[in-house]
């Protein structure tokens, strides 16, 4: 699938789009299942738990 043509050309576009997305799956996820992608956000350093 060529990105471009499904999201169109902007990057700001493609990311909203993108982000939309990921809030809508988020909200289906069971407490088990957002805690286990919480946990490997934070062993992948894109959480850091000393900030929030």
């Amino acid at each position: 699938m060529d990105f471009n043509k499904k999201y169109g050309s902007s990057e700001d576009y493609r990311r909203e789009e993108l982000i939309k997305k990921i809030e809508h799956a988020l909200s289906d996820l069971t407490l088990e299942e957002l805690e286990a992608l919480h946990y490997e956000m934070i062993t992948k350093n894109y959480i850091n738990e000393s900030s929030l």
